[in-house]
């Protein structure tokens, strides 16, 4: 099974019946020149790259009062029309009175598979005691956190809120807590593959595509920055296929994984063994 774990459907032609809402994520999201994708779109994208699943992410805006790029019942209704490809995250705001309970709900009731937080744009410190209350109820349910980490071209996100240490005391502290660090902590991607070697309960994804083409970048990435041995003979239980769409391109994404030299046995689990085991799905 190939599962992309970081998708943004925030262009999802089911959730922008409304114009302004769409303009609304154009501009958080700063992505300005595509349109909404029918979901036929969708699946045509899926099996021209090889993917089964998709990871839908929830995104909370970067003003606590402002509304949600992406609630978590819109994401459960997009799994509910399709649930047999997309599996679906929550988001909170962890400045919010309510972000315990509307955690709560969203495991309990809406049955997501797990939370994604963005420590740039929600402007939070990961080991800040505010978040425990919410990693409480991830172990509680059994549910793994995706952060941001890393750059962010979103507007008014400071970078240096998401660099991979900044994870370290919260990967100690909480060693049952899966937790994946998206778009591998780039450009901090040493510190990203010095996390997951000391501690098994991190995770990274590959939803990178910051310069070239994809090969070009994840050349670059990973068989210069990071040899590929050390994914290949050390991390390769802890690296899960991520693309970031829409913001990049899934289709070369997902091609360009499988051409940097790694066995196929390694390309298995970055494929998709990996985010069964991160997930804890029941196939």
């Amino acid at each position: 099974m190939f599962i992309d774990i970081h998708v943004h459907p925030d262009f999802y032609e089911p959730l922008n019946a409304d114009p302004g809402k769409e303009q609304f994520r154009h501009d958080q999201m700063n992505i300005h020149h595509n349109g909404t994708a029918p979901i036929a779109h969708v699946f045509n994208q899926m099996e021209c790259a090889g993917l089964d699943r998709l990871c839908l992410l929830a995104g909370e805006s970067s003003a606590p009062l402002d509304p949600s790029l992406v609630s978590n019942e819109e994401v459960r209704s997009l799994c509910n029309m399709h649930p047999n490809r997309f599996i679906g995250f929550a988001s909170v705001d962890p400045r919010r009175e309510n972000a315990s309970e509307t955690l709560e709900f969203a495991f309990s009731e809406l049955k997501l598979a797990g939370l994604k937080l963005h420590p740039s744009r929600q402007q939070f410190d990961p080991s800040d005691p505010l978040m425990d209350p919410l990693y409480d109820i991830c172990q509680k349910y059994d549910k793994p956190i995706l952060f941001h980490s890393g750059v962010s071209w979103e507007p008014n996100t400071i970078s240096w809120r998401a660099r991979p240490l900044l994870f370290e005391e919260l990967a100690a502290k909480r060693p049952s807590l899966r937790i994946c660090l998206a778009h591998f902590g780039w450009p901090w991607v040493r510190e990203t593959a010095m996390l997951l070697l000391k501690y098994k309960n991190l995770y990274a994804d590959t939803a990178l595509l910051y310069f070239d083409s994809a090969l070009e970048c994840y050349r670059q990435v990973f068989t210069l920055d990071i040899p590929f041995t050390w994914i290949d003979r050390s991390l390769r239980n802890q690296v899960m296929f991520g693309s970031n769409s829409p913001r990049f391109e899934q289709i070369r994404m997902a091609d360009a994984i499988t051409k940097l030299g790694f066995r196929d046995s390694t390309l298995a689990l970055i494929r998709g063994q990996n985010a069964i085991e991160f997930l804890r799905m029941e196939l």
